[in-house]
């Protein structure tokens, strides 16, 4: 069976135009700084803010397409096999968006200071007699955060590409070979063991953590990990849609939209479980250390979004995803993808802005222009990358088993 995909030109203008935005913002982000128009440090912090913001964003939430695919791999599951190739192609491309990070993060730690000499983003870069950040010198430093960011990203990437390589190589394999099949079991499990020790622990540190480096929060990797998970999967989901709305992805059903929008609403409720234990405790606790991190976002300028950032990421899939028919409904399913997606975003915002601009900040044409950059960047790069093979996986082992749900 082969399924191919073209790029409908409707498609490829829209992500063209997203991402003409998105330069267009940029330059004239850099024009106004040029200029002397909000040249102030917050305008600069800001600028920078943002970029860093929407880089580990998209970062992260592609990088769990590779994630599933090893998770699923190691389960020998075969209910991904039908839109396998979607994941695939979203974590082929984590190197560009990881690229990206890496050059605005490492930009921002060698490079960038406010008119007082002072690292205003990462404040370890530059902490003077401060005791607390003197202290975590041994691991906030730049060569721990510029290996563990080339690592973490270099990693990533080349799994990303090897699982799609293999998968693609498989095709090929003389029928019912097992080769592939279990170098792909065992280069998931390396993944699983690499992920844990990045995204589940020491990058959200360094990348997000670190901008506010007096707090600090044990559960706060498991924090992100859950935020970006429900992303990634809602990220799928709207490709899975799309793709089966073009006429593609005849293996999939009704089911396979089901078992989205359940993973959908499960980690919707184990992100908020996340959220709350990490809160409860360091509310219960009250010392002034920990509480001053909420007490910004909860009672300061942010606090529209604190209340926001709930309601849109648990009191919306909750309410709307927990009936088994709107699982089931193409409309709902994408319509709560979208809002899974942009509600996180708006949690990554909360995590990465309040540091620097505690008092000051934004969400207007700079924000929304970046992000829409962004967009279109992981639509055009996505899209390309499905054109280059079938996307009914052949001669999987596991393809007759997920066939099944056609029954």
């Amino acid at each position: 069976m082969n399924d191919r995909f073209e790029i409908p030109a409707r498609l490829r203008n829209t992500s063209l135009a997203l991402i003409a935005i998105g330069v267009l913002t940029l330059i004239a982000g850099i024009a106004c700084l040029l200029m002397g128009h909000g040249s102030t440090d917050v305008d600069k912090s800001r600028f920078w803010l943002v970029l860093l913001h929407d880089s580990v964003f998209f970062t992260l939430i592609t990088a769990v397409s590779i994630f599933v695919q090893a998770a699923v791999s190691l389960a020998q599951g075969a209910w991904l096999v039908a839109y396998r190739r979607v994941p695939e192609a979203i974590g082929a491309n984590v190197w560009l968006f990881g690229s990206i990070a890496t050059v605005i993060m490492f930009i921002i730690v060698f490079t960038y200071k406010d008119s007082h000499g002072i690292n205003a983003i990462y404040p370890w870069v530059t902490p003077g007699d401060d005791k607390i950040l003197l202290g975590k010198a041994p691991f906030l430093n730049k060569g721990m955060f510029v290996g563990f960011t080339l690592a973490a990203v270099g990693l990533w990437s080349f799994f990303g590409y090897k699982f799609r390589a293999l998968s693609i190589a498989q095709e090929s394999a003389p029928k019912n070979d097992t080769k592939i099949y279990w170098k792909v079991f065992r280069l998931s499990g390396i993944f699983l063991f690499v992920y844990a020790l990045t995204q589940m622990s020491t990058i959200p540190w360094l990348w997000i953590m670190s901008i506010q480096a007096h707090w600090y929060s044990t559960m706060f990797s498991w924090y992100t990990f859950a935020s970006a998970f429900v992303s990634g999967m809602s990220l799928i989901l709207l490709w899975v849609v799309y793709l089966k709305n073009q006429g593609n992805l005849v293996l999939v059903t009704k089911e396979h939209m089901h078992d989205l929008g359940k993973f959908m609403f499960a980690f919707s409720i184990f992100w908020t479980y996340l959220w709350f234990a990490q809160y409860m405790l360091i509310w219960y606790s009250n010392q002034p250390d920990e509480t001053f991190y909420f007490k910004m976002r909860q009672q300061g300028p942010y606090s529209v979004l604190f209340y926001a950032n709930f309601i849109i990421n648990f009191c919306m899939p909750i309410l709307i995803l927990m009936a088994r028919p709107s699982k089931r409904n193409y409309f709902t399913v994408t319509f709560m993808a979208m809002i899974i997606i942009f509600g996180h975003w708006l949690d990554y915002f909360q995590m990465v802005m309040p540091g620097p601009l505690a008092e000051h900040w934004h969400i207007n044409w700079y924000e929304i222009g970046i992000f829409m950059g962004f967009v279109g960047i992981l639509i055009f790069a996505v899209s390309r990358t499905l054109t280059k093979s079938s996307l009914v996986p052949a001669n999987n082992l596991l393809l007759k088993e997920a066939v099944v749900h056609l029954s």
